[in-house]
């Protein structure tokens, strides 16, 4: 198994205290595409629905994941995000969503990632953008 490989199974088996919390699972991870879920219950605000700093966990985790991937192809394997906004276009109440994180750009020392999170229907929930710092380990 190459350091690529070995880099995203590690980051498939512990995502990370918050992502754990939260009932994050990474389902797919390339530097290409990152792709993962979250129950909307135990996430949701005092209204009952998603909580938008939920959907930022989420959009932050699979980006991060995303950047690690890609920075470890150019030496860099080490992230922190630099900056994220979010678009919150739905509310949802129950179920679970799904974030896909593709590159927007992937360079020496920053990357940038699109996350969209979907309901179980496919309908649009939120659309975030994540820029990571690649630090060499």
């Amino acid at each position: 198994m190459d350091a690529d490989s070995r880099l995203a199974v590690e980051l498939a088996a512990a995502p990370g205290a918050l992502a754990e919390r939260m009932g994050i699972t990474l389902v797919e991870l390339t530097p290409e595409r990152v792709v993962g879920t979250m129950p909307v219950e135990g996430n949701t605000q005092p209204m009952g629905l998603l909580h938008g700093g939920a959907s930022c966990v989420l959009a932050e985790t699979l980006g991060s994941v995303g950047a690690a991937l890609h920075g470890a192809t150019v030496g860099r394997p080490a992230v922190v995000g630099v900056d994220i906004n979010a678009t919150h276009h739905k509310a949802v109440n129950a179920g679970t969503v799904t974030g896909v994180a593709v590159p927007l750009h992937r360079g020496r020392t920053v990357s940038t990632y699109e996350v969209v999170i979907t309901d179980e229907k496919g309908a649009r929930v939120c659309t975030a953008r994540l820029t990571c710092l690649l630090i060499p380990a």
